[in-house]
């Protein structure tokens, strides 16, 4: 029969003069520095520096210039949180090394374009062909995540009337994850309101700017939409634009729209949390996330996309962190 003689001790990362040390402890219990250096027979300069290292690890104790072992159990369980809260470490910079790749993975793609000198670029015509080319881009890749900045009333209002409940529908269907830009201006035109609505009852997140730049949008890593002339709108050129598949110019693109982001405000009459809060407040009445999607009419993975940003808000690292916060923020009020 195999026996397993690992020593949990080396395991963990103790010496073996260090464990050699804690087991003469063991047997003494108690020991002044002199009775151990009798036991041991080690050189006093050493045995000074490995006691000092197994009171530091939390297996022995210093009492009144004896020494006193800790319980085996005790001991073991210390070394074991400890390797345990290094491990979490270890693993939190894994997972920041593994988030920073994707910009690393830009770079490279950055580079290649610019010796290769290929951009692709396709000119697009017509309103049907944009929408429909993201719910296309959507249905091959979901969920495709789409960034929009729509700077014109013109183009808002084709929105709301012929095109929003197409991406209203991909975005409950977790198609889409969209977020979107819009002028302040537009927020009062008839129908608009009830759109956007159902768009950020969806999953969907929009806010405003006083004036935004330009009508451009990137759909995913790897795709970017920019009009005929910047700084020109869709509507007032027939919805002539390029799509455009480099890398630099979506990393650029997406570097505006975040720092537009950054500047804009949440709608009007929408409040910090209210997306997140239907789902926290369903998950503190034991309702699964499946349930949830039913009674909102969205998809599950929309559900979880809502659990993890309002975690993210609120600085939780777990759903019952968030629900515990949310509540002391007043959002179930």
């Amino acid at each position: 029969m195999r026996t397993d003689t690992t020593d949990p001790l080396a395991a963990l990362g103790l010496t073996p003069a260090q464990t050699s040390l804690y087991n003469a402890v063991l047997r003494l219990h108690r020991a002044t520095f002199a009775d151990l250096v009798q036991a041991t027979g080690g050189s006093p300069d050493l045995l000074d520096r490995e006691l000092a290292t197994l009171v530091n690890l939390g297996v022995v104790d210093e009492q009144a210039g004896e020494y006193l072992a800790r319980h085996p159990a005790a001991a073991l369980g210390h070394l074991i949180a400890e390797r345990l809260d290094r491990l979490a470490e270890e693993s939190r910079r894994i997972d920041t090394v593994l988030g920073s790749i994707r910009g690393f993975i830009h770079q490279y793609d950055a580079g290649r374009d610019y010796q290769s000198g290929q951009f692709p670029v396709e000119l697009v015509g017509g309103a049907d062909e944009l929408y429909e080319s993201v719910i296309g881009m959507a249905v091959q890749d979901p969920p495709l995540e789409l960034l929009s900045a729509i700077p014109d009333r013109r183009t808002m209002g084709d929105f709301a009337h012929r095109y929003a409940d197409q991406w209203i529908g991909a975005q409950r269907r977790g198609l889409l994850s969209c977020r979107a830009l819009i002028p302040v201006g537009t927020l009062g035109m008839p129908g608009l309101r009830d759109k956007l609505t159902q768009f950020e009852e969806a999953g969907a997140r929009v806010r405003t700017l006083t004036s935004v730049p330009s009508w451009f949008l990137v759909a995913g890593a790897d795709t970017a939409g920019m009009p005929a002339q910047w700084g020109g709108t869709l509507a007032e050129n027939a919805y002539n634009f390029h799509l455009v598949r480099a890398s630099i110019v979506v990393a650029a693109l997406r570097t505006l729209f975040e720092e537009l982001w950054a500047r804009a405000t949440p709608l009007p009459w929408s409040r910090s949390g209210q997306s997140a809060a239907r789902v926290l407040r369903l998950a503190a009445q034991g309702v699964s996330d499946e349930s949830i999607a039913r009674q909102l009419g969205i998809s599950v993975r929309t559900v979880r996309t809502r659990f993890a940003e309002a975690m993210a808000e609120l600085g939780a690292q777990s759903r019952f962190q968030a629900g515990v916060e949310a509540a002391r923020r007043g959002w179930f009020d």
